[in-house]
């Protein structure tokens, strides 16, 4: 498809001058204290954990600013390829992929231990955007019309249960409503689809993973199984209060340190900052995700063209959703469903799936002026 510049072209130096360095700046401290919690996680070393993030920040933020400088044109041009390749491999996923913990969700590839679903999340917003660039209002307000959308958020949601990834399938169910609204659809549509789903509330039951009920059970009474399946929860509530407004002091946390709270370095990282950082560390923590989240929103106000609008927003939704469910989880206001926080928990593929996808925002945010032509539609 052709697309058309109307903006002039941008110069290397005029991109470099143009990227949001207050969004790199932020980011930066955002992994360099989760290179502190993994250092307090493992006792005060930097391995396992703490250096593996630090290399991992390093080389994701080269990789973010590189891509920063990519013509946003291109990721127009690759999106539907890459909803496609990432949907294959939800597919090779589940035929060949090998499973940890009761899930099969990576491809080992060697050195490497691939998870697609984090790929799909950037993936699918990629493909939404561009289908709904060149929707006007009435397309989008034709039944119609939002079929192929739907189906482009149903694959991969249907591949990824199947793993079984609940809180996968949540960020992209969130991250797919949030680009159809963004589009314009009509908020009823939205109520339709919620009060079908609650319908369906009774079958979705029966169909769960036993151990997806028990996560369910354990939400609404940890205190059933207290050294069993509420074990998580309940320590997690112990760590976050004991840890007080000011916390008990870095390297200090005595649940983490003691090793009461289990995946303190992965899901419960959160939990182990806020422990020794008390209330402040962790509402400033919060603050600092907060401030990401208000930065990509500018971003997108100012964007010129629909495609590279909703990216943007389909970004900063995915790392949205990221932060809220982590911490809702931790703090049990949700039922633990395995969700990192981004740039803070451990995890290799997480870490560098949420600089890419940075890095296109950053691409997206660097083009703004650029406009891409709407027709031919797709």
């Amino acid at each position: 498809m052709e697309t058309r510049l109307k903006a002039p072209d941008l110069s290397l130096l005029d991109k470099v001058w143009s990227i949001n360095w207050l969004l790199v700046a932020l980011l930066g401290v955002i992994g360099a204290i989760g290179c502190a919690v993994l250092y307090s996680a493992a006792g005060g070393a930097a391995d396992p954990w703490a250096s593996r993030h630090a290399l991992r920040l390093a080389v994701g933020l080269g990789v973010m600013l590189a891509l920063a400088l990519v013509d946003v044109r291109f990721w127009f041009r690759i999106a539907y390829w890459a909803f496609g390749i990432g949907v294959a491999l939800l597919v090779a996923v589940d035929l060949t992929g090998f499973a940890a913990k009761g899930a099969q969700r990576w491809i080992d590839l060697g050195p490497v231990q691939l998870q697609p679903s984090e790929i799909m999340k950037i993936a699918l917003i990629l493909g939404l955007a561009r289908w709904f660039h060149a929707a006007w209002l009435e397309d989008v307000r034709r039944p119609l019309f939002l079929v192929v959308p739907l189906l482009m958020v149903a694959a991969p949601v249907g591949l990824v249960l199947l793993q079984p990834d609940l809180g996968t399938a949540i960020t992209l169910v969130s991250v797919g409503g949030t680009l159809f609204f963004a589009a314009g659809v009509r908020w009823w549509k939205f109520a339709l689809v919620i009060a079908l789903a609650l319908g369906t509330l009774p079958v979705g039951w029966g169909m769960m993973h036993d151990y997806q009920r028990q996560r369910v059970i354990t939400f609404l009474n940890p205190e059933q199984d207290p050294l069993g399946s509420g074990y998580h929860i309940i320590q997690s509530k112990i760590a976050l209060g004991s840890g007080g407004f000011w916390g008990k002091g870095y390297l200090h946390g005595s649940q983490a340190q003691l090793n009461y709270l289990p995946e303190k370095h992965t899901d419960f990282a959160f939990t182990t900052l806020a422990e020794e950082t008390g209330f402040v560390g962790a509402t400033s923590t919060l603050a600092l995700f907060l401030a990401v989240v208000l930065l990509g929103i500018h971003a997108a106000t100012r964007a010129r063209s629909q495609f590279a609008r909703l990216v943007i927003v389909g970004l900063s939704m995915n790392f949205t959703v990221y932060v809220v469910i982590n911490t809702a989880m931790v703090m049990g206001l949700i039922p633990v469903v395995g969700i990192p926080l981004p740039l803070v928990s451990y995890g290799g593929t997480a870490m560098l799936t949420v600089l890419l996808g940075f890095g296109i925002l950053l691409s997206a945010d660097v083009h703004r002026e650029t406009v891409i032509q709407r027709f031919p539609r797709h």
